[in-house]
């Protein structure tokens, strides 16, 4: 027998004994007693091994496993606490199975069992999503596993055919639970509503490359959008933010669904749907709005795009043209006013029923590298937001001198594609950020940005929003939950002056997560990587916000 380990600096250790059994925990090799502590990270283990030590199974450290050329028999359950593997190479043994557990190993990105007599392959190792090498040769495996492994991309549709086909054994997932914030004020007239904002991952996004864990069958989006509209009817928010929604599925799918539902909505694609033909144009991907006809009316809409708005305050900046005009996300915006059925502990004074309140959504660039890009569609949002109230306030009251954005409510969701501890949302809570921040990354955009700051400063970009955030990472840890990420980056945010949230949907149960092994969504019960986010919010009645001549406020928008 042969068994060598090798550590992270390269040293190898080598034993040479003529025994049959392998015990690690005895060997001389320095590190290798149980016990001990190791800086070696690979095992090699040849000879005439029947069995192995059930102690090379507390070898948890290891990332590289070498036991071919043995007369191994059997791999037992106990190899899925190994979960550092990368490489298992268990070729030219006597394997006649290897156990479902082996499906646990996810770390793994070459498995070979070359040579064995393996005539089956458990379901379960289809799990192995990061597998990039699986060696199968020399094994009476059936037919129809052989033809899709010798075919082109073999490995990744054999494994996706045995994921296909892994019964779902995971429990229901438990209802998240409902998080009251505050009590409402009943002593005065209140509107009470709901908003939910949610991504719904686009059907082109929801690949097996990006989401290998997940079985097809369940990353297809006939499936998938059956579950996300049962999930929306069983919320039944008031107000719906989506993105990630395509521009076929929303008027085909979607819109019919939830307008059976008492919704109206409103929907656009991303920029680059305005140079493509009708057919490619139907599967770009933009945001949705829809709200419930008896709470609420549309006066008028609003599409923010954002690489127009680059163009507009480029003034010659390359960086901005170069890096900023070429992201074509957008922000979507309703002007709504409230209706009777609202209302609660009776009506406001009359004339005041009709209260005017801004909803706007947004799906800001994805890329890490971008977090520029991300803070400058931000301040574009905003800026165009203000606009949009100050227009609107100026309709209502003609007489206004100085109109103040927050004399209107708004409510700002999104998939904000950045951390609560990111320039995006310092700016949002703040309403101001540093003319040197980070995230900027030292590029020169001072001359545009000033274009888009409400404050006239050297040091600092101002927006005029008043804004509370919804949610706090102690009522949700993560908004976006995935192999590779898991985190807060969708947002509901909300005036804080007219405006109160009440309570808030909590978590999904992290212990159902760990018990099912869940390492990443979507999954047959979780739509999307993304969680829906929802919130209950009051809101008061302000004089203020009401058309000088009484009224529907939408009756004053159109004089």
């Amino acid at each position: 027998m042969n068994t060598s380990t090798k550590s992270d600096g390269g040293t190898v250790s080598r034993l040479q004994s003529s025994a049959s059994r392998v015990v690690p925990g005895a060997s001389g090799a320095k590190g290798t007693m149980v016990g001990s502590t190791t800086n070696w990270t690979e095992l090699e283990i040849t000879g005439t091994v029947c069995n192995i030590s059930p102690s090379l199974w507390t070898f948890v450290h290891l990332k590289k496993l070498y036991l071919r050329n043995n007369s191994l028999m059997y791999l037992p359950p106990e190899i899925m606490r190994l979960q550092n593997l990368t490489i298992l190479d268990v070729a030219s043994n006597k394997l006649h199975s290897v156990p479902p557990e082996i499906g646990e190993l996810i770390s793994l990105r070459e498995l070979c069992l070359n040579y064995n007599c393996l005539n089956h392959l458990p379901f379960e190792l289809g799990k192995l999503f990061q597998l990039l090498k699986l060696g199968l040769k020399g094994n009476p495996l059936p037919v129809k596993y052989l033809n899709l492994y010798n075919d082109g991309n073999g490995t990744q549709k054999l494994l996706g055919f045995l994921l296909d086909n892994l019964p779902v054994q995971a429990t229901p997932l438990p209802d998240r639970p409902w998080v009251p914030l505050l009590n409402p004020d009943n002593t005065r007239p209140i509107a009470l509503f709901t908003v939910m904002c949610y991504n719904v991952l686009c059907d082109k996004y929801c690949t097996r490359q990006l989401y290998g864990y997940c079985p097809p069958w369940a990353l297809s989006w006939d499936y998938r959008k059956k579950t996300i509209l049962a999930e929306i009817k069983r919320y039944n928010a008031d107000i719906l933010s989506l993105q990630e929604v395509e521009t076929e599925q929303f008027y085909h799918f979607l819109q019919p669904e939830l307008e059976a539902e008492g919704y109206s909505g409103i929907f656009s694609p991303k920029s680059r749907a305005r140079t493509m033909s009708e057919s490619e144009r139907k599967h770009v991907d933009g945001c949705a709005i829809f709200f419930k006809n008896a709470k609420f009316r549309a006066i008028k809409d609003h599409l923010v795009e954002f690489n127009q708005l680059a163009i507009e305050t480029a003034d010659g900046s390359h960086d901005m043209i170069n890096r900023v005009m070429t992201k074509d996300n957008i922000g979507l915006a309703v002007l709504l006013e409230t209706t009777e059925a609202i209302w609660q502990s009776g009506l406001p004074p009359e004339g005041h029923v009709n209260q005017p309140v801004l909803v706007a959504t947004c799906h800001v660039h994805w890329d890490p590298e971008f977090c520029d890009v991300k803070l400058i569609q931000t301040m574009m949002l905003m800026h165009k937001l203000q606009a949009i109230i100050k227009d609107s306030v100026k309709i209502l009251r003609p007489d206004t001198q100085n109109p103040d954005c927050n004399g209107i409510p708004l409510i700002l969701c999104g998939d904000l594609n950045s951390l609560p501890d990111s320039g995006v949302v310092e700016y949002l809570m703040h309403a101001r950020i540093s003319a040197n921040h980070r995230d900027f990354k030292e590029i020169g955009y001072e001359d545009c940005l000033r274009k888009l700051s409400l404050a006239d400063s050297k040091d600092a970009y101002t927006h005029g929003f008043r804004l509370a955030q919804s949610y706090t990472k102690d009522f949700m840890p993560y908004t976006n939950y995935t192999y590779d990420f898991k985190g807060i980056i969708d947002y509901i945010f909300y005036s804080r002056d007219t405006m109160r949230c009440i309570g808030v949907l909590g978590s999904p149960d992290a212990q159902w997560f760990a018990e099912n092994h869940i390492i990443g969504c979507p999954h047959p019960q979780i739509p999307s990587d993304h969680l829906p986010l929802l919130a209950q919010f009051e809101m008061t009645s302000h004089t203020s916000m009401s058309s000088r001549n009484g009224g529907s406020f939408g009756t004053a928008m159109r004089r």
